[in-house]
């Protein structure tokens, strides 16, 4: 009803519809923008907030910020359980949803340096106290964002009838542009409130404004949500797929497991072994997932170098110049560049690149486009290499582990001679000497300031970063248009190949790989202690170079299914199998009337009588 409010009665729960969408939508939609301005706007200065607040060093704060983007990835497995299997969509929102605003606020109170500053020196006194504030807050963040993540979209697209098939589909290119949109402007906004200076006795960095906000924002969302309850179809739970899933696979290689021996005979699929209990038509659809499934194996490695735009790219940039002329951005804001080429390099793909490619007569299959989507993520990282290498050009050389550094200085007009043996320093002259000691540690930097009282003083001799921001926009493009060809042609080719039903399972694969490939950043930042940072780079691109390899001759020899297909034949198999038993049972029942007939005129005996 275009232009019309008109209220549904078809069915409780059914929404207001205006101009054809439900009215429940608008404020699914509103929720799912300020949700994701949230997570993305605390993430954006997350990393930032463990170096420069916490005063952990680069490979800790990876390694911190990795392993919370892979909890945040996990749970969601946990969230569609809870959804399907107990709660309901709509509950598993609302409550996760606290719990995650509740974290949001205890990242906000983490971060005010004022809380344990006592001697008011702009530095926190109790370090562990924020540190455990800030671990609690990520957890529950991990626990709200990824439970509900499976839940929100699904409970949209709940809202619509089976008659709605083009509004359910404009509502989730919507509910995409909301979540772009979200992530876009809080990367924006929440490095501006970073780099403002707030406090009560002293004036530090904004870390708590710049985690508040979000706070705020997640408070709206769930305002919102709550408010419009009323107008919610709330679809009961009906189990969770995966759940199954689960246990047919586990009862398949148990009862493999107790037919290990040489006299069961062999069966065609592992899988197989589960016809004891569970449909054949079940079966399959598994065989088909897993064979998908069997796909994902080498896909965590791309993740492992995507994610890493937000953490050690950051790190990157805050040693280049951001002055942009009119424009100066803060280091965490390159990343705004990210979901600004998504936002153009979508359609230009979809409407110019792959149409062109089909011109060609060139057969550009999806998983080719994963593969291609890989190589461009590898190029990122040699990118992101070249540019460190310049970085490392302008940077100061400090002293290694086993060395120590000295600089000297002389402010008098006279000449002076130095010597330094066994941390002796003997400075002559015009034919008067003077002996200096002091102990250096290993990996320490000095400044020996030569005034008329020979006293050690601090070195400010450190130029401002040189190598521009600029210079890592090749590298954002690269990653962004390995993610558009990578990731959207991913799920879009796990979708074909999977039943109707297994959508979700096949989901969690996907999110379960995002997860791997954040642990993946995590070991390598805590054990492969690389000296040189693009050295790293070069690392995480040959081994995603490797893996492109191993796919490209995974793809080569896979089959595309067509699941509808499949499950067609099961089902008519099935079919067959009612309809010839069914035949069976009508025969044997006429047979054995014709028999008791028999056996009632052998006897000579009323048929009624025997009902009796």
């Amino acid at each position: 009803y275009r232009g019309v409010i008109k209220q549904d009665t078809v069915q409780p729960g059914d929404s207001i519809v205006i101009c054809g969408y439900p009215l429940s939508i608008f404020f699914i939609v509103v929720n799912e923008f300020c949700e994701r301005f949230s997570y993305y706007g605390m993430r954006a200065v997350l990393v930032l907030y463990f170096k420069y607040f916490l005063r952990w060093d680069d490979d800790l704060a990876t390694s911190i910020y990795h392993a919370f983007v892979a909890l945040c990835y996990l749970t969601p497995i946990l969230g569609a359980i809870v959804a399907d299997s107990w709660l309901g969509k709509f509950k598993t929102i609302i409550y996760l949803s606290i719990v995650y605003a509740l974290g949001q606020v205890v990242m906000a109170i983490s971060a005010i340096h004022d809380l344990t500053d006592y001697d008011w020196n702009g530095t926190p006194d109790n370090m562990t106290l924020h540190v455990a504030l800030s671990m609690v807050g990520l957890v529950l963040i991990a626990l709200g964002t990824g439970g509900i993540k499976p839940c929100v979209a699904a409970f949209g697209g709940d809202q619509f009838q089976d008659h709605q098939e083009r509004q359910r589909s404009t509502f989730f290119s919507v509910f995409y542009l909301c979540i772009n949109a979200g992530s876009l402007l809080s990367t924006i906004i929440t490095p501006i409130l970073r780099a403002q200076e707030c406090g009560i006795h002293t004036q530090q960095k904004c870390y708590s404004l710049a985690f508040g906000v979000p706070a705020a924002l997640m408070v709206v969302a769930l305002v919102v949500f709550i408010a419009g309850s009323g107008m919610y179809h709330k679809a009961e739970p009906q189990g969770n797929i995966l759940l199954d899933v689960c246990k047919c696979i586990g009862f398949a290689i148990k009862n493999r497991f107790r037919h290990r021996g040489k006299e069961f005979p062999k069966r065609t699929h592992w899988m197989d072994w589960a016809d004891e209990k569970y449909e054949k038509l079940l079966i399959a659809q598994i065989k088909m997932v897993l064979k998908v499934l069997f796909l994902y194996i080498p896909l965590p490695m791309f993740w492992t170098l995507f994610d890493q735009k937000g953490s050690r790219w950051t790190f990157q940039a805050t040693t280049m110049d951001g002055n942009f002329g009119l424009l100066v951005l803060q280091p965490d804001q390159m990343q705004t560049v990210n979901p600004i080429l998504i936002l153009t390099l979508v359609p230009i793909m979809d409407s110019v690149v792959y149409p062109l490619i089909r011109k060609c007569g060139l057969n550009f299959t999806p998983l080719k486009r994963m593969t291609v989507g890989m190589f461009l993520a590898a190029m990122a990282f040699v990118a992101a290499a070249l540019v460190q290498i310049e970085i490392d050009k302008t940077l100061p050389v400090f002293p290694s582990g086993v060395q120590s550094q000295l600089k000297t200085i002389n402010l008098g007009r006279d000449p002076m001679t130095l010597t330094l043996s066994q941390t002796v320093f003997t400075i002559e002259s015009g034919g008067e000497s003077c002996k200096y000691s002091r102990e250096f540690g290993f990996g320490s930097s000095y400044t020996l300031i030569i005034p008329s009282s020979f006293t050690f003083g601090p070195d400010v001799n450190i130029k401002p970063n040189s190598v521009h921001m600029a210079l890592q926009i090749p590298q954002y493009f690269l990653i962004t248009a390995g993610e558009v060809v990578f990731s959207v042609t991913g799920l879009e080719f796990s979708y074909s190949q999977a039943p109707s039903n297994m959508k979700a399972v096949l989901q969690a694969g996907w999110l379960f790989t995002v997860a791997i490939g954040n642990f993946i950043v995590l070991i390598v930042a805590e054990l492969a202690q690389i000296p040189e940072q693009w050295a790293e780079y070069v690392l995480f691109a040959s081994l995603l170079v490797a893996v492109c390899v191993i796919f490209s001759i995974m793809a080569h020899f896979y089959t595309y299914m067509d699941p509808a297909e499949i499950e067609a034949q099961f089902r008519k198999k099935d079919d067959d199998h009612e309809v010839r038993a069914e035949k069976k049972e009508r025969k044997d029942s006429r047979r054995s009337q014709r028999s008791s007939l028999e056996m009632t005129e052998g006897t000579g005996s009323d048929p009624k009588e025997n009902r009796m």
